[in-house]
């Protein structure tokens, strides 16, 4: 992982399969000319914000990065990558039961989802680092389990994404949904639904039945 996102750090980071909102999730920042492995809460809370949200800002959406006010100073000023070899998405199974399948690279190899985050102080000089996953409309590969996906980001345009002098038109343009050759999602046991189960059975096939309505979920992370 550090040879390939290019950073110096060798963090004790154990593997995860399972990462929730507000735990700490791995992430690829600049500092200065040198990029750097760090962990941030997932869930973004704006530096001008008062109080944590209430609403956890786990995800932002492409289409409004620049303009809402949640994310607007994250996008123009703390970029980052989030490191990855997949990711859970919940498809509507009828009877209000959700299938989960786990969504990676065909060829098994990780990936940068485009991040933004910020640091906020809290009133007794507290500081958290926080972040959230940028997220665009779905591929054909997707799209009858989820409506959206987070923005991955070709290995050629991570430079550019984490550069401070890259113009915004250049950024919101490599916010794209991913070629629809570039995925494939694989059902698994919906174990995965606790997040008190974290290991490599998780990521497991399973036999689902052959009647599945299209109907969107909900996106999670490992």
């Amino acid at each position: 992982m550090a040879g390939l996102f290019g950073f110096a750090d060798r963090p004790n980071f154990p593997p995860r399969y399972n990462i929730a909102p507000t735990q700490p999730v791995p992430v690829v920042r600049l500092e200065g000319a040198e990029r750097r492995f760090q962990l941030l809460r997932w869930g973004l809370i704006p530096s001008w914000s008062k109080a944590p949200p209430a609403s956890l800002l786990i995800n932002a959406r492409a289409e409004t990065l620049a303009e809402k006010p949640s994310f607007r100073g994250a996008f123009r000023h703390h970029r980052a990558l989030m490191p990855a070899d997949g990711f859970y998405e919940w498809q509507t199974a009828g009877a209000g039961g959700k299938q989960p399948y786990l969504i990676r690279r065909r060829d098994g190899a990780p990936f940068a989802m485009a991040s933004v985050s910020d640091i906020w102080m809290g009133a007794d000089g507290s500081e958290v680092d926080s972040c959230a996953v940028v997220t665009t409309a779905a591929n054909a590969t997707l799209a009858p389990i989820h409506h959206r996906m987070p923005a991955i980001l070709a290995e050629r345009d991570w430079a550019r994404w984490l550069d401070p002098a890259t113009p915004e038109r250049d950024l919101l343009a490599l916010l794209r949904p991913s070629p629809e050759s570039l995925l494939e999602a694989i059902p698994v046991s919906d174990r995965v639904n606790k997040v008190a189960h974290d290991d490599p059975d998780l990521i497991q096939p399973v036999a689902i039945p052959r009647r599945q309505p299209e109907t969107p979920g909900q996106m999670d992370l490992f």
